[in-house]
């Protein structure tokens, strides 16, 4: 299609003149002239654009499960008995009649440390203490006499005074002597090393050969294995809230059952109970230091293990449990989408409670059966229609 504007130009003798166009002003009105025709249907209309299906959707039933209440911390493994062996007297390492990581009784001997020299100075000290006995006889027998002599008047007084001095010193010698020889016996007593508690023995610090004494460090480490402490902090402000909690169920905080959950995220198989709680708060962190005992049988359980701490208070209840996946949150909340009966998303706010792995508790605004959105949520929009369909598999199974 075309357009032209005609200009008119002044007659020769300009009785009547045309304003003349700008030649802008004549491209607009050609503009506007095929925007009229086009709309007034010279032209082919556009197709209608094609609706768009549903989007897809996962959905998950709200599910009512028995669960315990529990609250989590962090706490470390202890041995309920640690020993580091070391040397209290030098000398060069004889024996060593342990195998590295085998269980030991109270009075094995572990190492030995060459006696022979330890063994001369108590047969030096034995010696001396013989001869000091000796050396008070004389001086008893003297005293003996002179206290005849005394009487005859055949010997001053002061003699006598003398004679009683040195039989004082000569026993006091004997004491020295056999002091001296207590000393020799125990230096030579601890040229054996024996385990003092039972337990698994570690790694030898030193082999054979090598010179040790008191200086030296740990030559190795027993720790008991059966039964173990698991020690963790809480703060005073959780510790309250706990044992509110257990009063107001009619409970009672030291019946409190103590699981432990293992670095791989599995739950330990033998629970134990509270044994100890601090008497004084960490200035630093307002945090009191609790104590378990459990049971470790099969030596599962490591000294100095970091480990998730459950505390399970009460008897256990039925909540409503739906995957955390789920949860959506904004400036109102926490809230969900659920499938009404008309197969639209519709927005759902709840109340949360503890976890449980990969589902969550929730306390209000969930009824058993509620389908759940937990998979293509970022392409719903509250009130529109979606199509649902379920879960292939279990998620988010409750932790036994």
């Amino acid at each position: 299609m075309s357009c032209s504007v005609r200009v008119s130009e002044p007659d020769s003798d300009g009785l009547f003149e045309t304003p003349r166009f700008p030649r802008r002003l004549g491209s607009l009105v050609c503009s506007l002239l095929v925007g009229a025709l086009t709309l007034s249907g010279c032209g082919k209309p556009d197709a209608p654009a094609p609706e768009m299906p549903p989007p897809s959707v996962v959905v998950v039933p709200a599910q009512s499960r028995v669960v315990d209440e529990e609250a989590s911390f962090v706490g470390r493994v202890l041995a309920v008995n640690r020993v580091d062996l070391r040397a209290r007297v030098e000398g060069f390492l004889e024996e060593r009649r342990f195998t590295e990581g085998q269980e030991v009784k109270v009075g094995d001997v572990l190492f030995v440390i060459e006696p022979g020299q330890y063994a001369a100075a108590v047969e030096q000290r034995q010696a001396d203490l013989e001869k000091a006995r000796a050396d008070q006889l004389n001086t008893a027998a003297q005293l003996a006499r002179g206290l005849e002599l005394v009487k005859a008047k055949n010997i001053s007084q002061s003699s006598v005074d003398e004679l009683q001095a040195a039989d004082s010193i000569a026993k006091a010698g004997i004491t020295l002597a056999q002091a001296a020889l207590t000393r020799a016996m125990l230096d030579l007593s601890y040229t054996t090393i024996t385990a003092p508690v039972p337990g698994r023995i570690g790694l030898a610090s030193y082999t054979v050969g090598n010179l040790v004494g008191p200086a030296s460090g740990t030559l190795a480490t027993i720790v008991s294995r059966d039964p173990v402490y698991v020690q963790f902090p809480v703060t005073q402000r959780d510790l309250l809230g706990a044992r509110q909690a257990i009063e107001d169920k009619g409970g009672n905080a030291r019946d409190v059952k103590v699981r432990v959950r293992l670095p791989d995220g599995t739950i330990y198989e033998h629970a134990g109970r509270l044994d100890f709680v601090d008497v004084t708060t960490d200035p630093g962190t307002d945090s009191v230091t609790l104590r378990a005992e459990l049971p470790n049988p099969d030596g599962i359980l490591v000294d100095r293990q970091y480990v998730g701490v459950l505390l399970e208070a009460g008897a256990p209840e039925s909540a409503i449990l739906i995957p955390q996946s789920a949860l959506q949150v904004d400036q109102q909340g926490v809230y969900v989408l659920i499938l009404d009966a008309e197969d639209k998303a519709q927005t759902r706010r709840i109340e949360t409670g503890q976890s449980k792995g990969a589902d969550i508790v929730v306390k209000m605004g969930l009824d058993e059966g509620d389908l759940v959105i937990t998979q293509g949520i970022q392409q719903v929009r509250p009130g529109q229609a979606v199509r649902a369909a379920p879960a292939t598999s279990a998620a988010g199974e409750l932790e036994q």
